[in-house]
């Protein structure tokens, strides 16, 4: 495991024999390369970390191995791989279309440049926009602040539910700091305040920093960024429920896509992002400013307090805006920033700030008393003894946190102690307060606790009173000395005896539980035990009678096991005794609203929860939580390129969280079912997002915010930098998708994307979906994978599978075989039915979310206003989505936005084997249950589809791929980086069935390799590339990326490549004149391309429908299925008739299923020749002969 895990990190240098080996083994494989020979074998002499090395180098090299045999007699195989290729072939009517095309605007080298690119060289014309002007200081005179002063305090004196608020919020913790929080912040421009869980500081330091400022009658504009969205929202509307005003007054909030209130609002929430997006909008943060920009006007000179919330949290926005804020402060002496957290490394942070000063607030919970899993194990063991009696709940053992004031008095008392052997004051303090937190103190410079100082004197009555009252004997001072040792080194014999007999009788009453431990981790150690916490929830509802309980588990397969588990336990069979309820992000609102209320007399509550109930809600009826120790974690492998979605370890600060659910409204008990031992050695807290997740959309963001300056450069300013090949992956993506240049220099394509406030990657394909008049999907696409999946997870497994039946009926209507269309459906279905009244029954009968729904909604609508700002589209939108409908465009438009996960899926050998999906980086993962596409995961054929998807994730279940869409192979080789061409070989079906076998494999039998990846320039100098292309109808092998293989046609290729230089240019054309109708090359070529990918957009894909689950679809007008139609006619239309809906007129011998005629966008056909592909104009000029024109190169590089 060390050497695997030696990769991550620094590498320790190879023994010479291991290097000399490894050396020879590369040899070998090098020669095999460069011979003629198919297969070759090494000997049967190799180690296993040969093999494994033998592996590993053909994965790099796109060779195959296996290895064979046993013992001794194991060898290892390599092979020459062949890639599978499919047929990429243009239907007859296509041809005409582009007939027609290139006889009206044949392709010609320097047309693009001299006719369109040249007019777009010059620097674009800025497009005016409305500011937005929440962040500007409400322009208020003095008399108009002392009237909004007057007439809050009229409320508090005369609505009698302003007077109790009001009195509610006297008593908070909190505020016996208000004169202390806003005098500090008056004097330092960066203030940490570390306030304890419940105390209120987040709905009552903005008001005190806002009743402050009127006090002295300024104006002010304050804003308080949030980590999550709902938590903008759910403090907006308390703290304007606290004023007696309506969110949007004095009190307003902007999220992404969405905002309430304006300029006159003095505090506004925020999420991390938006606040970033506004830093560097300005162009603020950058290592190098000028005197100009410095003095000149802009949003954070109206800006007087930035208030950053749970800090620890550390999402990758926080840390981004607190290295721009730490450069800026400087520049902007007026502005302050505070930083607030319950739980937080309060010194690093105020470090990081140069040595700001620290508030600390005591918070308000009831005692909590903490059991681990040794006294669980003894618990559950126990089956007679109440476990309550002798622990009263609420019997804590957490006591409350040392104030300031008296870490203070007990580094004065231990220095006294020490140094002058005062003793009186220490022993003071340990006899009055009585508390373990005083006993197990440490000095904060030298480490030394009370124990240790007595000890080291020699005062062994005191000692053994201290040993009495649970003092700790192994802890250690800075020096490493322990209180034994000094008992030693001082020669204080009596005392030395005293604490090696207390040690000693401590582990002899721990054995038990030692041995029981051990026992115990030997089958359990790294997963959460569902029968434990069946037996343990068993035992609570024996020994007590009342008070909900609360169990913290990983994810949702736990928290099913955990329901099916105790639903054969005879103790909760009974329903009108237990209630249980799932906790879950993807559970209906409306089933997690049940959390809140109380049940029944005589029924107790019982909650399967995530970390979601950690911080985000409060439960005022638990008195015991259940803590597995476990929580998912979401995170980014740099080195593999992965995503990672599986049970880790929670940290510290999430486990005290979990331990104040119980004490929140009552006192309570929390069982952790983890050791002593592993509860100290968990992490203080969570690793930071910027360290664990993707970061594409923050690099752009600092190409944006200092064009000249590296982005490497920039992160290492952050607290926790990323590592090096997380920023290179993240440069890599915005560089195939053009935003950034090889060099990495920001394009004029990057400047664009990165002012949407969507990932790059979206914004690109919402500019595709534009050119192609297909804007409405790409709106629900763009929103859905910015918030989150509408569909739902019923608890009953019968009603999950009619909820996956329902998502692949949604599918259908857009061919199937995608997740992501099925979203589509789902919200044009909703919005049908919404119009009728209906949108209750068909979130029901199709178990989606209502909740979600409605989000998606008004994040849409705010999405287009970006556009419309922007000058992408019109005001009037009605003309952007004409194509909307057609499955082939569809299809073309998500391959845009999801581009470059591209994959293969590779069919199984044989019965019981799943499918693989090849990805172009050697992976080979599995399909997730969820998909709609795990079907084709059992399916033996010869078929190797392509299938687009969103994200690989690592889980605890595999490498998987939840998410995606089979797609034909028109639409990837036009939004494909890089395509070229080799002359095709006879013979050569690319089938083969041996793959990467290295020497222990996972249960999946999926093995990690790298595909096939061709010298393309060697195998396209085979030929000269004029005799490649040489005739129209020459047979050609086209590349994609270096990884995929397609049969096709000479002249096909050509066309296409020139479309490909012709889209490209009209993205960019677009980005840099938004307002522009396209040129009249561009604009008929644009037609053209959303005619061919209406007729063979879908092509190499086989259709199959799905069983009617009800007739909600027709209801709601998205299709005209006929409800009890065969499946077979269904099949028969949707194949038959997906290209006709982006017919210019009607044609009557076909029905058309979505009822939809196409119309050429109209700022792309002002202007513009039209080219109608039924009859093309000027038809009669063919290309000469139809010879392929000269192009510059056939490997083309230019991302489109």
């Amino acid at each position: 495991m060390a050497k695997k895990k030696q990769k991550k990190g620094e590498q320790k240098p190879k023994p010479k024999a291991f290097a000399d080996a490894d050396s020879e083994i590369i040899q070998a494989l090098e020669r095999f390369c460069l011979s003629n020979d198919e297969v070759f074998t090494f000997e049967a002499d190799l180690s296993k970390r040969e093999r494994a090395l033998v592996h590993e180098e053909c994965r790099k090299m796109g060779l195959t191995s296996k290895s064979y045999g046993r013992g001794d007699q194991r060898r290892v195989s390599i092979y020459k791989s062949k890639p599978q290729k499919d047929t990429m072939k243009f239907s007859e009517k296509t041809k005409s279309v582009l007939d027609d095309l290139f006889s009206s605007y044949p392709p010609d080298d320097g047309e693009l440049g001299k006719e369109t690119i040249g007019k777009c060289k010059k620097k674009a014309h800025k497009q005016s926009r409305r500011k937005d002007d929440i962040f500007w200081r409400p322009s208020m005179n003095k008399e108009e602040i002392m009237k909004k002063v007057e007439s809050y305090t009229t409320r508090v004196k005369s609505i009698a539910n302003m007077k109790k608020i009001s009195g509610d919020r006297s008593k908070l913790p909190i505020a016996s700091f208000q004169d202390v929080i806003t005098s500090t912040v008056e004097s330092h421009q960066v203030v940490l305040i570390s306030g304890e869980t419940g105390c209120g500081k987040t709905t009552q330091v903005p008001q005190f920093l806002l009743d402050y400022m009127w006090g002295k009658g300024e104006a002010c504009k304050i804003i308080c960024t949030q980590p999550r969205r709902i938590s903008a929202t759910s403090v907006s509307e308390r703290i304007s429920y606290e004023r007696g005003e309506n969110v949007g007054s004095d009190v307003g909030y902007k999220i992404r896509l969405e905002s309430k209130g304006g300029r006159h609002s003095s505090i506004v929430l925020c999420t991390n992002g938006i606040l970033l997006r506004v830093l560097i909008s300005e162009g603020l943060g950058k290592l190098t400013m000028d005197a100009s920009e410095k003095s000149r006007k802009n949003v954070v000179s109206d800006l007087t307090h930035i208030i950053v919330d749970e800090v620890h949290e550390r999402d990758r926005f926080s840390d981004f805006i607190l290295a721009i804020l730490r450069d800026l402060l400087p520049t902007y002496p007026h502005l302050r920033l505070i930083l607030m957290s319950a739980t937080i490394d309060a010194e690093r942070f105020s470090k990081y700030f140069g040595g700001c000063p620290i508030i600390s607030v005591p918070g308000f919970t009831f005692p909590v008393k903490n059991l681990y899993l040794e006294d669980v194990l003894s618990i559950v063991k126990s089956s007679e003894e109440n476990h309550l009696d002798d622990s009263t709940v609420g019997a804590s053992d957490e006591e409350t946190e040392l104030t300031e004031e008296d870490k203070l008095s007990l580094d004065e008392a231990i220095h006294l102690a020490w140094l002058n052997e005062e003793f009186d004051p220490l022993l003071e303090l340990v006899a009055s307060e009585g508390s373990s937190q005083i006993y197990n103190y440490q000095h904060s410079l030298t480490g030394l606790s009370p124990l240790m100082v007595l000890a080291g004197k020699g005062r062994v009555s005191d000692v053994c009173m201290l040993l009495s009252f649970g003092a700790m004997c192994e802890l250690q001072a800075k020096d490493g000395m322990t209180a034994l040792e000094m008992a030693e080194r001082g020669e204080h014999k009596e005392t030395a005896e005293a604490i090696r007999k207390h040690l000693e009788s401590s582990m002899s009453n721990s054995k038990e539980e030692q041995r029981l431990i051990g026992k115990y981790l030997a089958k359990n150690s790294n997963s959460v035990d569902v029968a434990l916490i069946d037996l343990l929830l068993g035992k609570i509802c024996l020994d007590s009678k009342e008070g909900a309980i609360l169990v913290f588990l990983p994810g949702w397969d736990d928290i099913s096991k955990t329901r099916e588990r105790l639903s054969i336990n005879p103790i909760f069979k009974d329903a009108s005794k237990f209630l249980i309820i799932s906790l879950h992000s993807m559970v209906p609102s409306k089933e997690q609203k049940k959390v809140f209320k109380r049940p029944p007399s005589g029924c107790r509550k019982i909650i399967l929860s995530t970390n979601i109930a950690e911080t985000a809600i409060t439960i005022d009826d638990v008195v015991y939580v259940i803590d597995s120790g476990w929580m998912k974690e979401k995170s980014y492998d740099p080195y593999r390129n992965v995503s990672t979605f599986q049970s880790s370890w929670i940290s510290k600060a999430s486990a005290k969280q979990r331990e104040g659910r119980a004490g929140r409204c009552q006192p309570g008990i929390c069982y952790h079912l983890y050791s002593k031992v592993r509860a100290s050695s968990l992490p203080d807290f969570q690793v930071p997002e910027i360290k664990r997740m993707p970061i594409e959309e923050l690099c752009l963001q600092v190409k944006l915010l200092d064009p000249n300056c590296r982005i490497e450069d920039f992160l290492q300013k952050t607290l926790d930098p990323p590592v090096f090949d997380t920023i290179r992956n993240a440069i890599l993506v915005l560089q195939d998708i053009g935003a950034l240049s090889l060099d990495e220099k920001l394009t004029e394509l990057g400047e664009k994307l990165g002012s949407l406030p969507v990932h790059p990657v979206t914004s690109k394909m919402l500019i595709f979906a534009i050119l192609m008049n297909c804007l409405d999907p790409a709106l629900t696409l763009a929103c859905a994978s910015d918030y989150k999946d509408p569909f739902t997870l019923p608890m009953l497994p019968s009603e999950r599978k009619k909820a996956a039946a329902a998502k692949a009926e949604l599918a259908s209507l857009y061919g199937g075989h995608s997740d992501q269309l099925a979203v589509v459906a789902a919200f044009n279905c909703w919005k049908n039915a919404k119009r009728r009244g209906q949108e209750a029954r068909f979130c029901s009968n199709y178990h989606i979310s209502p909740s979600t729904m409605s989000m998606l909604f008004g994040m849409r609508r705010q999405l287009e206003m970006e556009l419309v700002q922007n000058g992408f589209i019109p005001e009037d939108i009605s003309t952007c989505s004409l194509n909307a409908r057609d499955p082939g465009i569809l299809h073309a438009v998500l391959v845009a936005g999801l581009y470059p996960m591209v994959g293969r899926l590779l069919p199984p050998q044989k019965k019981g084997k799943r499918a693989v999906v090849e990805t172009g980086s050697g992976g080979r993962v599995l399909l997730h249950r969820q998909s709609l596409n795990f079907e084709l995961s059992h399916k033996l054929t010869d078929n190797c589809p392509l299938i687009v998807y969103d994200e690989i994730t690592r889980g605890d279940g595999g490498t998987h791929i939840r998410n995606c869409t089979v797609v034909g192979p028109l639409p990837l080789l036009m939004v494909a980086k890089e395509i070229a061409v080799a002359p095709a070989k006879e013979n050569d079906n690319g089938k083969g069935d041996i793959v990467n076998d290295t020497d222990g494999n996972d249960e999946a039998g999926v093995v990690e390799t790298v595909e096939d990846k061709m010298d393309i320039e060697n195998r396209s100098n085979e030929q000269p590339e004029e005799m490649i292309m040489s005739s129209p109808d020459n047979s050609v092998t086209v590349v994609v990326d270096r990884w995929l293989y397609f049969w096709s046609k000479a002249l096909d290729i050509a066309q296409l490549y020139c479309l490909r230089e012709r889209l490209s240019a009209a993205i960019l054309f677009k980005v840099k004149h938004p307002n522009k109708v396209l040129p009249p090359v561009l604009g008929a070529s644009m037609h053209a391309l959303a005619c061919i990918l209406s007729y063979d957009g879908l092509t190499g894909i086989s259709l199959e429908s799905v069983e009617m689950l009800t007739t909600m679809v027709d209801a709601t007008e998205i299709s005209n299925f006929v409800p009890g139609r065969s499946n077979e006619t269904h099949k028969k239309s949707m194949q038959g008739q997906h290209c006709s809906h982006i017919e210019s007129r009607s044609i009557p011998s076909r029905q058309n299923l979505f009822k939809t005629k196409m119309l050429p966008s109209s700022s792309m056909l002002q202007s513009t020749k039209h080219v109608n592909r039924e009859s093309p104009a000027g038809s009669a000029r063919q290309l000469n002969n139809r010879n392929i024109p000269n192009y510059r190169s056939l490997h083309q590089e230019t991302p489109v």
